[in-house]
């Protein structure tokens, strides 16, 4: 096994996730098969309890772990499937050691940080490094650490000491470490500092980690005698300085990355074993970063919300947009809506916002009401929801956008003086599930290429009552999935709709750049307004849309020229 731990200096949020994500991106094109661990030094035991304003998204995996947001990245960059092990904390390895000690396994030794904190940081590292995450079933060969924060946080000091043992217990030829830090450029002289690397480095260094990489993040290219001078103060070669500048599209990113051999630094560092031969995988990439900066047709989609002040509270929702615009050709531009904006106690207290929210939403081509907890917003939600079935606008609500709209429709379609159930549900439905498709005619099954069922995932507590499903249905509104024992109502669609749909579990949590998620897929059809003829054409795209098929597929059973889409 070949363990790569990515550090961070200088400031948080610098990248980490989407390096180490573009690091595994480029090794997985070498036939190679790789895993990745995140590591958050919080003492939170997952991420389950955060506000997205706090830490951004709650990432859900197949297995209900609620985990950190970088795991989505490593997830959508590698095509993995990852387990809430791959995310480890603070509390968890504390936890995990005290739980031992009640036990007696220390046998009345006393229990501190060196060792048996370390210890069972490495443990855990090596044990889930070896747990198979594609769907062939094969154990990895790599695993990608990322460590979270900044190197000299106190909370991530027990990691870094993990680590400096680490790498003696596993070899050097089976360790390396990529140290990620900042190249700020003033304005004021616009020259590119090194001393805040330099500063990093040293203090890395004096933790008893030495990097074998730089990752320079900055605005612009790194100038040579910039490179030379982090060479020299940092004890590394000029080739081992990394420059990762500022781009148009993330999808860069292990582009400019292969550009500067890394690959070539790895196998040599770390005896992989890697046929130097042309990478269709990469290839594929260079045409979906290509085609991005390309785009000439433009489609807008409002994202009415309650968290929209923080883009990274929806980053999978984004992401999830992004890869079905791209499928179809289109720039995506998303309008973030505060669904209280639009409600009515906003035109009285703050009319200037109230129009803005409304001219937002009334100039885009789709409306997206994604999911989210607590009361506030609802009823701006609710109308937006009302606007876009009026309107014949096309639609997608996920999880609580769902709900919602069933509540819209119940509202103002059907009346139901007598329907009020009160508080329903108990615990969070976490983590992957099967939804049934009770329909042969829906739009959404046949997006997800005529499937009889698709397993996606859940995280909510609140659901639609079975009782009331007729009501709905003799209006117009179809529940056309819904779980293995027809309890739970898991997709609506309204009949006579251009694109009117809800889906209960959270379909971006399972998008990929090249294989979009079905349901957002139709909404970017719907809303640049392809939808019909792409279900007339069998559900394929014209020629001018489709990615070639000379570049190859990180999965062999996806047919990409075709785009369609495998029950997941």
């Amino acid at each position: 096994m070949k363990y790569i731990l990515v550090t961070g200096g200088v400031i948080s949020g610098i990248g980490k996730g989407i390096i180490a994500s573009s690091v595994g991106t480029i090794l997985k094109s070498c036939g190679l098969h790789v895993t990745a661990i995140k590591i958050d030094p919080y003492i939170n035991i997952d991420a389950g309890t955060f506000s997205p304003y706090e830490h951004g998204e709650v990432f859900v995996l197949d297995d209900g772990g609620e985990v950190d947001l970088d795991l989505g990245n490593y997830e959508r960059f590698l095509d993995i499937r990852l387990i809430k092990d791959n995310n480890l904390t603070t509390g968890k390895i504390y936890q995990s050691v005290i739980n031992k000690e009640r036990k007696g396994d220390y046998l009345g030794k006393t229990v501190q940080v060196v060792p048996h904190i370390t210890d069972a940081i490495q443990e855990w590292v090596m044990k889930q490094a070896r747990i198979p995450v594609d769907d062939d079933g094969v154990e990895p060969q790599v695993c990608v650490i990322e460590l979270g924060g900044t190197v000299g946080d106190i909370e991530s000091m027990p990691f870094i000491e993990a680590f400096r043992q680490f790498q003696f217990k596993v070899k050097r030829e089976n360790f390396c470490n990529i140290h990620v830090s900042l190249v700020p450029q003033p304005s004021t002289t616009g020259e590119q500092k090194t001393k805040p690397t330099q500063n990093s480095v040293r203090e890395l260094r004096g933790l008893g980690l030495s990097p074998d990489l730089i990752m320079c993040r900055c605005a612009m290219p790194l100038e040579t005698s910039v490179k030379e001078k982090i060479s020299m103060f940092c004890h590394v070669e000029p080739t081992q300085v990394i420059c990762v500048h500022d781009v148009s599209s993330i999808y860069k990113v292990p582009l400019l990355l292969e550009d500067q051999g890394v690959v070539n630094y790895f196998c040599k560092r770390l005896n992989l074993p890697v046929e130097m031969r042309p990478r269709k995988m990469l290839t594929k990439w260079k045409e979906m970063a290509d085609r991005s900066d390309r785009l000439l047709e433009h489609v807008s989609i409002a994202l009415v919300g309650k968290y929209t002040k923080l883009a990274d509270s929806y980053t999978s929702v984004i992401k999830a947009l992004e890869h079905s615009a791209l499928a179809i050709n289109h720039k995506l531009e998303v309008k973030y809506i505060d669904s209280a904006d639009l409600e009515t106690t906003t035109l009285q207290d703050e009319p200037v916002k109230y129009h803005e929210a409304w001219q937002k939403l009334c100039s885009s081509h789709g409306v997206l009401v994604p999911g989210g907890f607590g009361v506030r917003g609802t009823e701006g939600k609710m109308l937006a929801i009302s606007w876009a079935r009026k309107q014949n606008k096309p639609f997608l609500g996920v999880c609580l956008g769902m709900q919602l709209a069933v509540c819209e429709f119940a509202r103002n379609v059907i009346d139901m003086p007598e329907h009020n159930p009160g508080q329903m549900g108990g615990t969070m439905r976490l983590g992957k599930r099967q939804t049934i498709f009770k329909s042969s005619t829906s739009v959404l099954r046949r997006l997800y290429g005529d499937v009889e069922y698709v397993e996606e995932r859940h995280r909510h507590r609140f659901e639609v009552n079975p009782e009331l499903k007729h009501h709905f249905q003799k209006k117009g509104l179809q529940f056309v999935g819904q779980d293995v024992e027809g309890e739970r109502m898991e997709v609506i669609e309204l009949d006579d709709h251009c694109y009117f749909v809800g889906v209960q579990y959270h379909p971006e949590f399972t998008s990929r750049p090249i294989k979009p998620s079905p349901p957002y897929f139709g909404l970017l059809l719907a809303a640049a307004g392809k939808l019909q003829s792409y279900l007339a054409k069998g559900c394929r795209l014209s020629p001018r849309d489709t990615y070639s098929d000379r570049s190859g597929s990180s999965s062999p059973d996806v047919d990409i020229t075709e785009l369609r889409f495998p029950s997941l």
